[in-house]
């Protein structure tokens, strides 16, 4: 009860009322002075009063280290610069050419590449169906050998297979005959496209990459060229020999037709034989025939000054009006080339003389000249160009 009396005596002082207002007014007046103080004098930590921030030496020398780091890394990332060559040529007019022209000749590559795979399926298939026919035809020849029935029915049944199997081999004619037309097709548009890239170099407005972008162009397009020559040649040859085949083996069917009929064996028809014999001493006589001299006159003379020589017909009559005189006639066939020039030249010149012979070879197997009466030759004389002579002997 005493210390409650006590503790009410104290609240009821005035006196110590009084002086307890007085101390929390000299506390807040002090507080007010200071925050004054705080907002005339910032602090060490303060921020700055325009707005910006003072960086300290720590995040200063971070930046830079950061800087210095990000520099390699981003110049290894960065890309190469474009040679600007590389650039124009896919704009200028020269450069889009060069496209078209690249673009036709993937479509040449891809016609070789065709051309060469329909060969193959034809030798293949020709290849079989002559197997299967001499199969056949052995185990009739041999039966004859040993003698049999007049008209045995098995051998007739051998016959018809046989029959079979080389009307086989004759349908190779016509599908070569298709592709050595295909042939002759994609070689033209070779050299159209050999001539207009030849011609694009005279063009201007070209750069450096365009010309060698034709350089490439020109030595493919040129391969190309070589594959088709090659080919047609190939072709005109199978032709020839399956032509000779089918001929010869359908007149020995006939003797063999015979031979079953009466039972024996005759042997191989009588005008196989003897044209065999007249094929074998022709191109006897033309592999050792001499090189014609100089001063021979020849039967043709086919001057290849200019592209796309016509030469077929004045040829055609020549070669007919000599058969008709001398039909066991063995043709020389020369390619002349130029004499004069470097080594290099000298070489380049026969090359293309040579060409232009095996195109004039081919030329006369069409015609019928069976090639084992041809004999291909070359030499090199004083003449302005390349040029073919064909000599009759």
């Amino acid at each position: 009860m005493a210390t409650k009396g006590v503790t009410t005596s104290f609240l009821n002082t005035p006196s110590m009322i009084g002086g307890s207002f007085k101390k929390i007014g000299l506390i807040g007046t002090t507080c007010l002075f200071l925050v004054g103080c705080d907002s005339m004098w910032p602090s060490l930590d303060a921020s700055d009063p325009a707005g910006g921030s003072a960086p300290t030496a720590a995040s200063t020398s971070a930046a830079v280290q950061s800087t210095a780091t990000a520099t390699p890394e981003a110049t290894s990332t960065a890309p190469m610069p474009t040679s600007s060559t590389t650039l124009y040529s896919s704009t200028t007019a020269v450069g889009e050419r060069v496209a078209q022209m690249e673009s036709d000749l993937s479509q040449l590559s891809g016609q070789v590449t065709d051309l060469k795979r329909r060969l193959d399926e034809i030798r293949g298939s020709g290849a079989a169906s002559a197997t299967a026919y001499h199969s056949y035809k052995a185990e009739i020849t041999s039966r004859l050998q040993l003698g049999t029935t007049p008209g045995n029915p098995v051998l007739v049944e051998q016959w018809n297979s046989a029959q079979g199997a080389l009307a086989n081999v004759e349908q190779a004619i016509p599908a070569l005959t298709s592709l050595h037309n295909d042939c002759a097709d994609q070689a033209a548009f070779g050299k159209f496209l050999l001539s207009t890239v030849q011609a694009t170099y005279g063009l201007s407005g070209a750069v450096d990459e365009d010309h060698r972008r034709l350089r490439v162009l020109e030595d493919a397009v040129h391969q190309s060229l070589v594959d088709l020559d090659r080919m047609l040649t190939n072709v005109t040859q199978e032709i020839n020999r399956h032509n000779l085949y089918v001929s010869n083996e359908r007149q020995n069917m006939t003797t063999l037709a015979l031979g079953i009929k009466n039972g024996e064996l005759y042997g191989t028809n009588i005008a196989s034989r003897s044209f065999a014999l007249v094929e074998a001493a022709a191109a006897s006589a033309a592999a050792s025939g001499p090189m014609p001299s100089a001063g021979s006159e020849p039967l043709v003379i086919i001057r290849f000054d200019r592209e796309n020589v016509q030469y077929q017909q004045a040829l055609y009559n020549a070669v007919s009006q000599a058969l008709t005189a001398k039909p066991n006639a063995v043709f020389d066939l020369v390619a002349v080339s130029p004499d004069r020039g470097n080594a290099a030249q000298v070489a380049l010149n026969g090359a293309a003389a040579r060409r232009n012979a095996e195109d004039v070879l081919r030329t006369l197997t069409d015609m019928g000249v069976q090639p084992g009466r041809i004999n291909l030759m070359a030499d090199s004389r004083a003449v302005a160009n390349n040029e073919v002579h064909l000599f009759v002997r």
